[in-house]
């Protein structure tokens, strides 16, 4: 969102606050005034007589209240008056802070994500300036290695401008061809899975292309493979396939560790939930949640096909590109 439009949010609940403030001042004033002229009418008398004024009364007779009688209706008129007003003000003033608390919670999950997508192309990229040193010690040629530094290096810019687009709530529409996006991903997260052990296998890859920006779905394949990689023990596999059906491509990621836990499934998606933890890099929860978001955002979905002791798969559904 733009710092327009965070104004406009901020005076719309300004202008809120304001009339639900003077409304509700208005009735409690209306309300306090009718019943305190109620009591009046009920307890007056005539000067010199016991009688209540009525409709029919003489002009120009002078009715008196005795002060005992109305005073308890006067304080506990006052003392309600400053109760309703109190919850008015309560009420009132967390209608006015909820765009504050929005744009934190926003803040708070921008900052998290990002740090969350971030961290495993800055991973890589420690890793690939590993090789690139090992090589330069041996006198080995680094062109190669270093290009991968600066197809890393786009990733994280790729990355960073599309959760910037995401947070402002902008709509950026694109497509993406699997065969290409899916590679890119494997690309990505090649020196990582070197340094655990694990092997990546890249299965068949139908020719068609998804309804989701490209760099959308290298995001989505590339947290799902590194949330395999984190699962599987070294000197096994990672494998990553797709089959295109009538409307979606499937995108599977299939590990070869100990499987979910039952207990962990109904939360697997939601955010900061972590499994049992593997020894590897520490995870904060974040990763599959985000897939989800990125899938919902695009009519997809993502989902944990099967589960066991010899391993997971989990389908990530995209829409196909008409």
């Amino acid at each position: 969102m733009s710092v327009d439009d965070d104004r406009r949010i901020v005076h719309r609940s300004a202008v809120r606050v304001g009339t639900l403030v003077a409304g509700a001042s208005a009735v409690a004033i209306a309300v306090g005034v009718g019943i305190l002229v109620s009591v009046l009418l009920t307890q007056a008398r005539t000067e010199g007589g016991g009688h209540r004024p009525s409709p029919g009364g003489v002009a120009g007779d002078r009715f008196v209240v005795d002060l005992d009688d109305v005073l308890p209706w006067v304080l506990a008129l006052g003392v309600a008056g400053v109760v309703v007003l109190g919850v008015v003000a309560w009420a009132a003033a967390r209608w006015s802070v909820r765009p504050l608390d929005e744009a934190l919670r926003r803040q708070r999950a921008f900052v998290s994500d990002a740090s969350h997508e971030l961290r495993t192309p800055l991973t890589a990229l420690t890793s690939r300036i590993q090789i690139v040193q090992r090589r330069q010690s041996r006198g080995e040629a680094i062109d190669e290695p270093l290009e991968q530094l600066r197809r890393d290096a786009q990733v994280m810019d790729d990355v960073l401008a599309d959760m910037l687009l995401t947070a402002e709530g902008s709509a950026h529409a694109g497509a993406a061809r699997v065969d290409e996006s899916v590679p890119a991903a494997v690309s990505t997260l090649a020196s990582l899975a070197t340094d655990a052990g694990v092997s990546l296998r890249v299965g068949e890859l139908p020719d068609v292309t998804v309804a989701v920006p490209a760099v959308t779905v290298v995001r989505m394949c590339t947290a799902l493979l590194d949330n395999a990689i984190g699962h599987t023990p070294a000197g096994s596999a990672v494998t990553i396939s797709a089959v295109a059906e009538s409307h979606d491509v499937v995108i599977r990621v299939a590990d070869t560790g100990s499987g979910i836990r039952d207990d962990d499934l109904p939360r697997i998606f939601n955010r900061f939930a972590r499994g049992a933890e593997s020894g590897r890099r520490r995870g904060f929860g974040l990763g599959l949640s985000l897939v989800r978001e990125a899938a919902t955002r695009y009519g997809g979905r993502v989902e944990v096909e099967r589960t066991s002791a010899a391993g997971t798969v989990f389908a990530l559904h995209l829409p196909r590109a008409r």
